[in-house]
């Protein structure tokens, strides 16, 4: 699993708005005709297939996180900052974490650990997250 896939699953996986939908229970069918009779047809033993789920709503990334924050004091500066984006999440934020990471999402601005690179690295992940259902506000992925 890569460290992008990490960020996504702690991201999404902490969308707390939007309840678990739950299975759809078949209606039960109650044969009123005589089995016997060969103008009735008996009920058919499978289920009718369910009603096609409705597409999720879009994460709302920038809540999740400012939430997360709060919840740990507020002291991050994760808008900004790939290293407290990352500790933030309690992912690895190392010199070789982010390597990684720029590696997986194409990042090949400035030198590894540089500003310029972590910049570019912070809002590629942002991008990233939109692509994959994240509601992201512009000023976050531009």
């Amino acid at each position: 699993m890569g460290l992008f896939s990490k960020i996504a699953d702690r991201v999404f996986g902490r969308k707390k708005d939007v309840p678990a939908a739950a299975p759809a229970k078949p209606a039960p069918v109650i044969f009123t005709g005589s089995e016997n009779d060969p103008k009735v047809s008996p009920p058919s033993h499978t289920p009718a297939p369910a009603a096609p789920a409705q597409p999720a709503e879009p994460v709302d990334v920038e809540a999740v996180l400012t939430g997360l924050a709060a919840e740990k004091g507020g002291k991050s500066d994760w808008r900004h900052s790939i290293v407290d984006l990352l500790k933030l999440l309690d992912l690895d934020s190392n010199l070789e974490a982010r390597k990684e990471l720029a590696a997986e999402l194409g990042v090949n601005a400035g030198a590894h650990g540089s500003a310029e690179q972590n910049l570019a690295l912070h809002k590629a992940v942002m991008r990233k997250l939109a692509e994959n259902g994240g509601k992201v506000p512009d000023d976050l992925k531009d």
